[in-house]
């Protein structure tokens, strides 16, 4: 679709609240993202995926990456 191709996925974890918690810091450096589940609700396989768009990118990796190290 082109909402895929516009966006570009810089995240991935099994752990919804984990994913939601790096929403809220990107958001606090004024980067808008937004949340794919692709968890199946009943077993919980597959993992949720977090995009930016494409200009976002290269500062959203070094927030995460900072994110990661803060995060256990």
């Amino acid at each position: 679709s082109a909402m895929d191709s516009d966006f570009v996925c810089v995240y991935t974890h099994k752990t919804l609240y984990i994913v939601e918690m790096l929403k809220e810091v990107l958001a606090d450096n004024n980067i808008e993202s937004y949340v794919m589940n692709k968890q199946d609700s009943s077993y919980h396989f597959g993992s949720i995926e977090l995009y930016v768009m494409p200009q976002d990118e290269a500062r959203a990796k070094e927030i995460i990456l900072e994110f990661d190290k803060n995060s256990i």
